[in-house]
């Protein structure tokens, strides 16, 4: 069972609450506050490339990477006829390497969570700051501990009249992991239904450690905020953004 393989053609229809356009007004918000005009943005772990497009319609010139090609395909049907379109790049962000630096990188909806083992995402922070133009910015989100830890036990449900997808989370306390079984149902073409399996992980990351990594890479000014908020985050809030700049030189 691969993570994204069969679920590519269903994700959006499984996140249509989703409001990608929020997330793309949040930030912008941090971009204005920069300091330095942000006209070029790497949107890591692009997904299906729903915010890549937002943020490509909103004027800027945007790089897409993501490490399943299954997405990336679903991303191009999406974006390929903007003008200019984004560039899409099938990479694992650990081993991220850009041919021309950006003013911004954002990688969104606990993405970084997705990285399993604390030695990628340290190498992929610092794959990130090299791929920075001077004094760009980093923004990343991450879903607590706190919230992993009581996806233990549930079982979610999301459905639309093509899509049924029954989810099941379980979390590991001595592995950091939280992870889900998914069985999705898909009508297909022909009207037909189809199966199939996923399993997907996310790793429970303090935020102290994540700011150790940031730094440990070069970013400084790291600083946290609440969930698509401007406000430094509350012990009650589930969601974490960072966001750090790299020095001018």
């Amino acid at each position: 069972m691969s993570s994204y393989g069969f679920l590519a053609d269903s994700y959006d229809a499984l996140t249509e609450d989703v409001r990608y356009s929020r997330w793309a007004d949040y930030l912008q918000r941090h971009f204005r506050r920069a300091g330095r005009p942000v006209e070029t943005v790497l949107d890591l772990a692009c997904g299906t490339g729903s915010l890549t497009w937002e943020l490509a319609e909103r004027g800027y010139r945007v790089t897409g990477v993501d490490r399943s090609p299954d997405m990336l395909a679903v991303a191009w049907d999406k974006c390929g006829e903007l003008d200019p379109p984004p560039l899409l790049v099938c990479q694992d962000m650990a081993r991220l390497k850009l041919a021309e630096g950006v003013d911004a990188c954002v990688c969104c909806l606990d993405s970084v969570n997705y990285v399993t083992r604390p030695r990628s995402l340290r190498s992929a922070f610092s794959r990130v700051y090299q791929a920075l133009n001077p004094g760009g910015i980093f923004l990343f989100d991450i879903r607590t501990p706190a919230a992993l830890a009581a996806v233990d036990g549930q079982v979610f449900l999301d459905e639309d009249e093509d899509v049924y997808c029954v989810w099941r989370g379980s979390y590991s306390p001595r592995r950091r992991l939280c992870t889900y079984g998914m069985d999705i149902f898909r009508r297909e073409a022909d009207g037909r239904w189809s199966r199939g399996e996923e399993v997907h992980e996310e790793y429970a990351y303090e935020p102290e450690e994540l700011e150790a990594y940031l730094k440990e890479a070069g970013f400084s000014a790291v600083k946290q905020y609440g969930p698509l908020k401007m406000r430094p985050p509350t012990p009650e809030d589930q969601r974490i953004f960072f966001v750090s700049r790299k020095e001018t030189q």
